[in-house]
């Protein structure tokens, strides 16, 4: 007898992390590549977020892996024949949008083969029967191939690939490790996802600096003064700006969070080289933004002792350390037009004095907006991949954003930040 209150125990991880993609059906395609053991895996993170995924199976993809492990990763039957129930069509034909309907089809991963018959117009696979009609029904594309590397070099493949891209396919860049064209980072599947299916594109023609993570202070050659950022905030932001269409370039320290292969990235170390290269950015760019969310260190040693301080001869250090110059100071020295958006951490602070605190840096450092937070808080501090932040403008207005993942944060400060951009344009104008 069917149980109608039987709920599928996948079910139970979605929207775990976030409901960005709530409503939207994803159907996953997938191909005869040994990449497919990642599948699985894409599949689950994406319901963590929201979305129903919807298997599809060409036979060499089965060949590899059983379809039962897709229908117990996604809850949802999984597609490796096309029937008389038309599944082709129930997914991506041009209909209105229905329970079922995909809102992409992601093809993940992609084989040379595969590739090349959607190149051509072949339908002899569920997989390329699905993607052939959401050609005709203009559902968006995305491609993550993977293959040996020699493969992947092949000129008419590389052809076919243009080819698909003038159409409007997205093809995500393998990695290329070890002779072999690695899919595509699980996180940058995600956020290829999120970019096409949610996010808006009110970035566009827009160029934003920001910089992201901490600095190394030298003490000897080995040894030096740092902070516990993983600069996780910042490098959601580049990603959120991107997604909206700006060009972003991000000054990166030693960041513990994964840096976006799709951002043009300058890697620095101290805070002289984060200085450094912000000068340069703003002196030979016109940036329309500036956003310093790196955690650059108040103090520096004075002196870096050449070589390497032995703990056979010194049993103390006493170090002598001198104020950093603002980052901020200097860019608001390099351009006065520019809109800088500052952070302030504080630890252990009352609401008001953070915002009081902060509020007397944006006058003191003649910036635009500052975003405050309080990394003391364990459930939002420098490691978690949550935060909770206070934006302020000239005038005090408090934006008061509540604890939420740093990519959502990352939203809502793009969000107050072109409106406010916007208005300070106006008044100039």
């Amino acid at each position: 007898m069917k149980n109608n209150n039987f709920q599928h125990p996948s079910k139970d991880i979605v929207e775990s992390k976030g409901t960005i993609l709530r409503g939207k059906t994803i159907c996953l395609c997938l191909t005869g590549s040994v990449a497919v053991i990642s599948s699985p895996i894409v599949a689950r993170e994406l319901m963590r977020l929201g979305a129903e995924v919807i298997c599809v199976m060409s036979k060499a993809a089965t060949e590899l892996i059983n379809p039962a492990l897709m229908e117990w990763a996604t809850g949802n039957k999984v597609i490796t024949n096309l029937t008389g129930a038309v599944e082709h069509v129930y997914l991506a034909g041009d209909r209105p949008k229905t329970v079922g309907k995909a809102d992409m089809i992601l093809i993940c991963p992609a084989t040379a083969n595969t590739i090349s018959k959607l190149a051509c117009g072949i339908d002899d696979t569920p997989v390329t029967t699905v993607s052939t009609t959401a050609f005709g029904s203009s559902i968006p594309i995305v491609i993550v191939p993977a293959m040996h590397e020699s493969m992947y070099k092949h000129p008419i493949l590389k052809e076919n690939e243009n080819k698909l891209r003038e159409y409007g396919v997205e093809i995500l860049r393998p990695r290329m490790s070890e002779g072999k064209a690695k899919i595509a980072r699980i996180d940058d599947i995600i956020d290829r996802v999120i970019d096409i299916l949610v996010t808006k594109k009110d970035y566009e023609g827009k160029k934003v600096l920001i910089t992201a993570g901490p600095t190394r202070e030298a003490i000897d050659s080995v040894r030096f003064v740092s902070n516990k950022s993983s600069g996780k905030m910042g490098i959601e932001i580049a990603k959120e700006a991107a997604a909206r269409g700006a060009e972003v370039i991000l000054i990166a320290g030693e960041c513990r969070a994964k840096l976006p292969e799709y951002i043009e990235t300058i890697h620095v170390i101290s805070t002289d080289d984060f200085i450094k290269a912000v000068k340069d950015e703003i002196s030979y760019k016109n940036y329309d933004i500036f956003i310093s969310a790196a955690a650059i260190s108040d103090y520096k040693p004075i002196e870096c002792i050449e070589g390497k301080i032995s703990s056979d001869n010194v049993e103390e250090i006493h170090l002598n350390m001198k104020l950093t110059p603002k980052i901020i100071n200097v860019a608001r020295k390099k351009d006065y037009n520019l809109f800088i958006v500052a952070f302030k951490a504080e630890t252990n602070v009352s609401r008001s004095e953070l915002i009081n605190k902060a509020y007397n840096r944006l006058i003191k450092s003649e910036v635009d907006l500052i975003v405050a937070n309080d990394i003391g808080r364990e459930d939002i501090g420098f490691s978690s991949k949550y935060n909770e932040v206070y934006i302020l403008d000239k005038k005090k207005h408090i934006t008061h954003v509540e604890r939420n993942t740093k990519r959502f944060i990352a939203s809502k400060i793009l969000d107050v930040v072109l409106e406010a951009e916007k208005t300070e344009k106006s008044k100039s104008n």
